[in-house]
């Protein structure tokens, strides 16, 4: 029979799944697309300082995020060890990971025969479509209904569209 937690239960947080976490690939793709929207709009940065601006944003916004996961649970009484501290760089690492497709697009929009305007807009569209992508596949794992599929689909397009009107109404 089940009673009600007792105060060790309460201080205990929800046994860890082994069901990938998206949230931190779509917060990693929407980070992407803000970066590239954002670049030029004082200083054109050449292609290679944009794949370092992806991925070094990427990385501290990477540890800023673990920092807070461990600070967060430590509020919450979770004993702060190795396999702790491992356990939340590894859910936290597709943030750097999502920066990697839009990263690639500006190594190969050269060879594509992009200008530099074309490599950005290149670069935000795979940014987009990874948002997208990882909100969708998210939703689908989950075991969403369609409806809720397509609505987290949507909304994520929706931000990502907000990105690219940032983009246009800067003027690069």
């Amino acid at each position: 029979m089940r009673g009600r937690p007792s105060a060790q239960d309460a201080r205990t947080p929800p046994a860890r799944t082994a069901r990938a976490d998206y949230t931190s690939a779509v917060y990693g793709s929407l980070l992407a697309a803000s970066v590239v929207a954002g670049a030029g709009a004082v200083a054109a940065p050449s292609r290679p300082e944009l794949v370092v601006l992806l991925l070094s944003t990427g990385l501290v916004f990477w540890a800023a995020h673990v920092f807070a996961r461990l600070f967060g649970e430590r509020i919450l009484h979770v004993p702060l060890s190795r396999a702790e501290i491992f356990r939340v760089c590894r859910g936290e690492w597709p943030i750097v990971k999502a920066a990697v497709p839009p990263s690639a697009a500006v190594v190969v929009s050269p060879l594509l025969g992009l200008g530099y305007e074309g490599t950005l807009w290149l670069a935000l569209a795979v940014s987009v479509a990874g948002q997208v992508g990882w909100a969708t596949t998210a939703a689908l794992r989950a075991g969403a209904s369609f409806r809720l599929v397509l609505a987290a689909g949507a909304v994520n397009l929706v931000l990502g569209l907000l990105i690219v009107v940032l983009k246009a109404s800067l003027g690069h």
